[in-house]
């Protein structure tokens, strides 16, 4: 597919939202800021976000909601960048709602159970207008902290740990028909599958955890964030392997390749749903492919 660059020099892009007027926003995480892209490129920064903005929904109040990680290292391989172990000032994650507007930022989330959640990532709104996220955990020079899958409401009244300990829970999203939520986790490289027995609770299960897997992929690749498209399928962002892994609901899949080695998100955008915009992290800049399939219309979104 042919990748038309829609902006150069942006600080690891991540969370793209697809706007209806054509515009994109993203985060900039190593830039900490919410940021406007608009189609020929020109730049708008809408807020300034202390840490590690990642994620981002647009909400059922007009507000984008964004996921914290609460900071990287940074470090260049082969001539792109890409995030390391938690940064010198890493206080903890949490989970914001930023005003387009004034850009003002809240904090609604930043403990779950008397936990610190250590790095939110990635987020999906529901039709009951509560929102999915994952939190990768956070790593060290030594070790690492669990990452977990939790479920909250927009309004900051509650939060639910849904899953955990999970290895590190990277893309989440909705099955068309809200009965599964879906992980993509980092470092094993797996896709996995979560039924839900109501909106905000997973389905009972005889196993020690929650879940099945979807699939995997073979070799060194890592997965980052995903979006879903219309069908059903399932597209994660590769690491290493540079390129967006498309999966089918019994796990077959079929691999787009990205001019960048750390694609980390994708969403769908457009009249159809059929331009596809993707962060290419490790070079800074933001793709745009027209992609064979329709993508999933988000709710709360205008697509």
């Amino acid at each position: 597919m042919d990748v038309e660059i829609i902006a150069e020099g942006l600080q690891f892009p991540e969370g793209p939202v697809a706007m209806p007027d054509g515009s994109v926003i993203l985060v900039e995480i190593k830039r900490q800021t919410l940021t406007r892209v608009r189609p020929d490129g020109r730049r708008e920064t809408i807020a300034e976000i202390p840490g590690g903005p990642n994620g981002a929904a647009l909400g059922p109040d007009g507000r984008v909601y964004v996921c914290n990680n609460g900071g990287f290292e940074w470090r260049e391989i082969m001539g792109q960048t890409i995030a390391g172990d938690a940064s010198a000032d890493y206080r903890g994650g949490s989970i914001l709602a930023v005003d387009l507007k004034s850009g003002k930022a809240e904090t609604l989330y930043t403990e779950v159970g008397g936990h610190r959640l250590k790095g939110p990532n990635d987020i999906v709104f529901d039709r009951s207008g509560g929102f999915w996220f994952t939190d990768l955990g956070k790593s060290y020079h030594r070790h690492r902290d669990h990452g977990g899958l939790y479920y909250a409401k927009a309004d900051g009244s509650r939060i639910v740990e849904a899953a955990y300990p999970l290895f590190s829970p990277n893309g989440v999203g909705l099955s068309p028909d809200e009965k599964t939520v879906y992980v993509a986790d980092t470092f094993t490289a797996r896709l996995y599958a979560f039924d839900l027995s109501a909106p905000g609770e997973i389905a009972p299960s005889p196993l020690p955890l929650p879940g099945r897997v979807v699939g995997s992929v073979p070799g060194m690749q890592f997965f980052d964030s995903l979006a879903v498209e219309e069908n059903g399928r399932v597209c994660v962002a590769t690491l290493l392997n540079g390129g967006v892994t498309i999966f089918a609901e019994d796990g077959a899949f079929e691999h787009v390749p990205m001019p960048d080695l750390f694609p980390t998100n994708l969403c769908f955008g457009g009249k159809d749903r059929r331009d596809a915009y993707v962060t290419l992290s490790g070079t800074g800049r933001l793709g745009k492919v027209r992609w064979p399939r329709a993508g999933l219309a988000l709710n709360f979104s205008s697509y």
